[in-house]
This record gives C-alpha cells, sequence and structure tokens, in this order.
C-alpha cells in the first residue's frame, strides 16, 4: 500500500522526533517502503541554542533516492529557531519518502518534528 486512503482510517498515532543535527544528512523521519503508513509532517523546527554562532540549516525531502530542499542553507542565528514546517505547509511521507537535515557546523542545532502516523 503505497498511498492510503486516508478517509477511512484505522489508526491515527501522535509522534516526535528529536535530532541533534550534524554537518552531513541525517534521516530525521522515515516511513519505511512496507509500512502500510502515510506520515503527515505537522511542524518542523530548527533551534539553535548555542551562544556565539550562526549555523545554517538544509532540510530535504527524499523519495526515490533523490533529495528535494524545503529549507536551503537558510541561517539559524544565535538562541533562536526556524520553523521549516508547519500545519499550514505540511507534507505527507508516503512509503519509502523520508527527511533528512543537516548544518554548516557542529554547534548545537537540534530539530524537533510533530508527525502523525495515520494507517
Amino acid at each position: 500500500m503505497a498511498n492510503p486512503n486516508i478517509v477511512n482510517v484505522a489508526n491515527i498515532y501522535a509522534n516526535t522526533a528529536v535530532w541533534s543535527v550534524a554537518t552531513v544528512n541525517g534521516n530525521v523521519v522515515v516511513n519505511a517502503a512496507s509500512s502500510n503508513k502515510v506520515y503527515k509532517i505537522n511542524a518542523f523546527t530548527f533551534a539553535n541554542g548555542n551562544n556565539t554562532a550562526t549555523s545554517n540549516v538544509t532540510l530535504n525531502f527524499q523519495r526515490g533516492g533523490t533529495n528535494y530542499p524545503i529549507v536551503s542553507n537558510v541561517p539559524v542565528p544565535t538562541n533562536s529557531t526556524l520553523v521549516a514546517l508547519s500545519k499550514d505547509s505540511s507534507v505527507y511521507l508516503l512509503e519509502g519518502d523520508s527527511l533528512l537535515c543537516n548544518s554548516t557546523s557542529n554547534i548545537f542545532i537540534t530539530a524537533v518534528v510533530s508527525f502523525e502516523e495515520i494507517s
């Protein structure tokens, strides 16, 4: 089931993923290829907890091994946040899709993702 009908769902589970962002692309949310689920991404926020340095962040939507940028090399100043996705711009991850992110430095950048697992 690559794209389940979400009108007649049996289950909707609330989830939050937290990720320490590194300089290489890391999988934050992955919908397995045979999960029989769809993930609705409600919010994706980057937070810079560093007191002295700005870091640029990138968020990619990956489908079929190809990365599609949602946020590309956007600065997150010291002690601030960047909302990359919100309920106004939610994204659905079908089977095999994932969200990956990275930053330009190894300072303290955290990604927090709120999503629904629908089956």
